[in-house]
């Protein structure tokens, strides 16, 4: 069942990424030969119109195949072919495959908060010795209802507060059992690193969740916007993290993950319920979305910038060049992808069974 599910969130995401070309590329004219989802050897395929709709062999991705979209083949100048339009048609059929995948995560995030998003309560789950809150007297299963006087039911409200005073003490109420206790706690600073591998001054008391977890509705127009503000807030931490892998604060090991991460993700969100597999089909879609834009021959966004160079030139990289600059792009992300897949394979204990069946 996890292999159907991860199989299905995958193809999902390439016919949504590969109609965005298909569909800007309709809209402006642009004859479409064949829509594929996978690779390689068609195993079902029908035609409908002058477009080929196949199911190839190797599924781990989709291609769209437009009349004149090689350089190296000889066009006519008709407005059907896809090179003999101007630079803005295609950089519109171009863009529209991340677009779509990025659209298509906003909307599932929308509606995340809509039918209930997985929030977790204010509840305690334990407290760490040595730290303030175990002196004042803050005990496990105590729910917090209350910083400063300002009434909190979720988690991250409790932390946004005490994360950031870095002076002067935080007045918690809790509740345990049927009474209300008020504690004045004085937070400890401590450097620690964050998501992106960066050193941060983090302010704690040395409380943990109880990993209670509820589903919280919002009214349309409010999961819209909480909506968004999550999809913005992921798609700044996705790029300085890209620019922290690049420019070598954050090791590539642990952060990329490939084929094989994505199945256990899928797997394990299919097994805690419907939401977070939407959750996890909305992240998908929008790293998607923002991979393909990344400035690299053979992704989306490095034919941006050949259209960028082709528009500063007025004319276009020549066939001999094109073909050299994509092909040294195709074997640094295939050596990156067998980086990745084999990280993989240790991060989740992959290989390890592997060798353990191996040796029996």
């Amino acid at each position: 069942m996890a292999t159907l599910i991860f199989f299905l969130v995958l193809s999902i995401l390439i016919i949504v990424h590969e109609f965005g070309h298909f569909a800007a590329a309709k809209a402006l004219g642009v004859r479409v030969e064949r829509f594929s989802l996978g690779f390689g050897k068609a195993l079902l395929k029908f035609k409908r119109n002058e477009t080929e709709y196949c199911i190839s062999a190797v599924p781990l991705g989709g291609y769209i195949k437009m009349a004149g979209d090689e350089p190296t083949e000889r066009r006519s100048g008709a407005r059907h072919e896809f090179l003999s339009r101007g630079v803005g048609d295609r950089f519109w059929v171009i863009f529209a495959g991340p677009f779509l995948n990025y659209s298509m995560a906003l909307l599932l995030f929308w509606v995340i908060f809509a039918i209930g998003n997985p929030t977790m309560t204010a509840k305690v789950g334990g407290v760490l010795e040595g730290f303030p809150a175990q002196a004042s007297g803050i005990q496990k299963d105590d729910r917090i209802i209350a910083v400063d006087g300002k009434a909190v039911q979720y988690w991250e409200e409790v932390t946004d507060v005490i994360h950031n005073r870095f002076q002067g003490s935080v007045e918690l109420k809790v509740l345990r059992g049927d009474k209300e206790l008020n504690f004045v706690v004085t937070p400890k600073v401590r450097e620690v690193k964050n998501i992106l591998g960066q050193e941060i001054r983090l302010a704690q008391v040395g409380v943990a969740p109880a990993g209670e977890i509820v589903r919280v509705k919002y009214p349309l127009k409010k999961a819209i916007f909480l909506g968004t503000k999550k999809m913005l807030a992921f798609t700044a931490l996705t790029y300085q993290a890209i620019w922290r892998i690049v420019t070598g604060g954050l090791p590539l090991r642990e952060s990329l993950t490939g084929p094989v991460g994505i199945f256990f993700m899928t797997k394990e969100a299919s097994q805690m319920g419907f939401v977070y597999l939407l959750q996890i089909v909305a992240l998908l879609s929008a790293s998607l979305a923002i991979f393909n834009l990344l400035p690299i021959p053979v992704l989306d966004g490095g034919h941006v910038i050949f259209l960028f160079l082709e528009k500063i030139r007025k004319r276009p990289l020549s066939p001999k060049v094109n073909e050299a600059i994509t092909n040294a792009a195709v074997y640094l992300l295939v050596f990156l992808g067998i980086i990745v897949i084999y990280n993989d394979l240790i991060k989740f204990g992959v290989l390890k069974k592997l060798m353990g069946l191996i040796r029996r």
